[in-house]
């Protein structure tokens, strides 16, 4: 008896194209969504059995490269390739199946499930040499591809995966290893989307894909490694995502994404290496931003995209954009709600004096003395907000000419109106109201007019208020200079 001779005639069909690599297209007019499948009768039905019959024991013809390329096929049962080495490609397109395929350890040229409706994949630790497509699949229960090593590119643009519930995640890519690129523009994930650990030598394209946990984790990429770009435009994120420990030499490009996790962490790129951030012209982030400790090239941060909590701890950056004032970017330093770190403040000042805008940098660094005046104890704070007021603690020298002049002027025009007693009448030099006032605002300089003349009444209150407020002045310059030429 011939090994064919319990074939249905849709099996027969697929048995005979296999050897030389013909396709089988069972797709009717008008009937070819494989999400209507449950319908298709016997004329398009084929047992996953006789398919793993064929990958594995089917006779080969001499001068032919086998394939199995079939579309528009009901596959019933589970097509079971556990730990099977294939030799041959692998197209199941627009297929639906009814057991979910157990491709666990398995070894593949090339595979090839684009347009098919499946209700799961376990494949884990599975081999393929070239490819493997999954394009606007759409997959009812968890994709298991943890640990795959693909040596192509895996496709998964426009695919749609759900799971009746989130007790796991609906695709699983941890510790994969994708030889080229991950393209996925448009994918739908109403679950969990797993790549810890995962390594993809090319780029990592999500244009446009949808995340949806709400309450947890929408995106775990925890440790991943990229070698490109990660291109993740107008991503719709409800859940966490998570890229703590990422390498991302390339662009990470977020434009026009909106992500969402009230009440907690929204994006945590934290302990990240990444070439370039991009966060502009998407809508305000609804949650947390942690960068905290990573290093960024250049950090495009746009002011109306940031939540109300920004932890920025240890961030390293060495370019910011687009070119804001100073005004705009204070508030982000503020935001993080953790203790007073000056290493914020010293990078942000970097940022602006490496363009050259010396203003914004001394306008981030007398908000930064501001911050820390916040931390010291009642004394310090006074003493603080006395170097504020004088001299804008050194970062505002005009300031100190300012109050000098006014000291100066309220001065002369009181002694002028009424002239202290000479102490020593016939050794006094001629009063000058001017010198005087500027022998008591200055304590290291000395006119002569100042110890010739002793004030009485109110206009010796005037004179202990000027010499005390000198020597206060005085003091908060001499810091604030030091505190100026020190500064790198």
């Amino acid at each position: 008896m011939s090994e064919t001779d319990d074939l249905s005639p849709a099996e027969a069909r697929v048995w005979r194209a296999f050897p030389r690599g013909e396709s089988v297209d069972f797709t009717a007019a008008g009937d070819d969504d494989p999400s209507s499948g449950d319908a298709w009768g016997a004329e398009r039905t084929v047992r996953a059995g006789v398919l793993r019959t064929l990958l594995l024991k089917a006779p080969r013809e001499e001068g032919e490269i086998p394939a199995l390329r079939i579309t528009g096929a009901r596959i019933t049962g589970v097509l079971d390739l556990r730990y099977a080495t294939v030799d041959t490609a692998v197209r199941l397109s627009r297929c639906r199946f009814d057991g979910t395929p157990d491709l666990y350890g398995a070894q593949l040229r090339q595979l090839d499930l684009s347009r098919s409706v499946l209700p799961g994949l376990t494949s884990a630790t599975l081999r393929v040499e070239g490819k493997l497509r999954m394009t606007e699949c759409r997959v009812r229960g968890p994709v298991r591809l943890g640990g795959a090593r693909i040596a192509g590119a895996l496709f998964m643009e426009r695919a749609h995966f759900t799971a009746p519930d989130y007790s796991e995640p609906v695709l699983q890519l941890n510790q994969a290893v994708i030889g080229d690129d991950l393209w996925a523009p448009g994918m739908r994930a109403h679950g969990q989307v797993r790549l810890t650990g995962a390594s993809v030598t090319g780029r990592i394209n999500v244009q446009d894909a949808e995340f949806d946990r709400p309450g947890g984790t929408a995106l775990d990429a925890q440790n991943l490694h990229v070698g490109g770009h990660v291109r993740a435009r107008c991503i719709r994120a409800r859940g966490r995502v998570e890229l703590r420990g990422s390498r991302i030499p390339g662009r990470l490009d977020l434009l026009h994404a909106r992500l969402a996790h009230p009440g907690d962490t929204a994006l945590r790129a934290s302990s990240c290496v990444i070439g370039e951030l991009w966060l502009r012209g998407g809508e305000r982030i609804e949650g947390a931003l942690n960068l905290r400790r990573s290093q960024i090239e250049i950090l495009t941060l746009e002011p109306e995209m940031l939540p109300d909590q920004v932890q920025l701890s240890n961030l390293t950056y060495v370019a910011l954009a687009p070119h804001e004032p100073a005004e705009r970017r204070l508030p982000m330093l503020e935001r993080d709600g953790g203790e007073y770190e000056p290493y914020n403040y010293e990078q942000l000042t970097a940022s602006y004096r490496r363009i050259g805008d010396d203003e914004a940098a001394r306008l981030v660094q007398l908000a930064k003395q501001r911050r820390r005046r916040r931390t010291l104890d009642r004394y310090g704070r006074l003493w603080g907000y006395v170097q504020d007021a004088a001299v804008g603690y050194g970062f505002r020298p005009l300031r100190a000419a300012a109050w000098l002049l006014s000291l100066v002027a309220v001065g002369s025009v009181a002694y002028a109106l009424e002239h202290p007693r000479p102490v020593k009448a016939d050794e006094a030099p001629d009063f000058n109201p001017v010198f005087y006032t500027l022998d008591l605002l200055l304590p290291v300089v000395s006119f002569g007019q100042e110890p010739a003349f002793a004030p009485g009444g109110w206009h010796q209150w005037l004179s202990y208020a000027l010499i005390v407020t000198g020597w206060i002045l005085a003091t908060t310059i001499v810091a604030g200079v030091t505190r100026t030429v020190s500064r790198p």
